[in-house]
């Protein structure tokens, strides 16, 4: 069948076919000071750490994450991101992971970085977690990323909820 990877995906893309919606979770565990650390799952399943801005009771554009909530994830096939990912991911890249529909924010992208200078208001993903920062983030990106291209182009909804324990 394949190397275990292969079944994996092949795993994950087969049970996406069946499901009309792709669920996405973002467990908030570390209320730092100026970062937030998390666990990111799709469909209850674990994959890797998240990273994002701090808490604020008011927003600062570009340093302040997003609020708990459900939010609709699409693809953003415009933009800078977009542009780069294009080149840098060529082999996978579909459009940036765009969370939509969050109320006084725009642009929420999942993407690579490793700390919090890199987030924007925006979500990153790593495969690893020392201190406050994330790492092995492309690879992280790379396991995420096509099972919720796939769900996405195939028709398929797809929500993030992130949640504050």
């Amino acid at each position: 069948m394949g190397s275990r990877k292969n079944r994996q995906t092949f795993f994950c893309l087969s049970i996406n076919t069946y499901l009309s919606s792709m669920e996405l979770r973002v467990d908030r565990y570390a209320h730092l000071e100026n970062e937030t650390i998390g666990r990111f799952y799709i469909n209850d399943i674990y994959q890797c750490y998240t990273l994002e801005d701090e808490h604020r009771e008011v927003k600062v554009k570009g340093d302040t994450r997003i609020p708990a909530g459900r939010y609709e994830v699409v693809l953003r096939r415009e933009g800078g991101f977009h542009m780069n990912y294009a080149k840098r991911f060529a082999d996978i890249h579909k459009g940036m992971l765009h969370v939509t529909g969050v109320p006084n924010f725009q642009f929420i992208l999942i993407h690579v970085g490793n700390h919090e200078g890199d987030t924007m208001g925006c979500l990153l993903v790593g495969l690893t977690k020392v201190g406050k920062t994330i790492g092995q983030s492309v690879a992280a990106y790379k396991k995420i990323y096509p099972p919720i291209a796939a769900a996405l182009t195939a028709g398929q909804k797809v929500f993030i909820t992130y949640n504050d324990l």
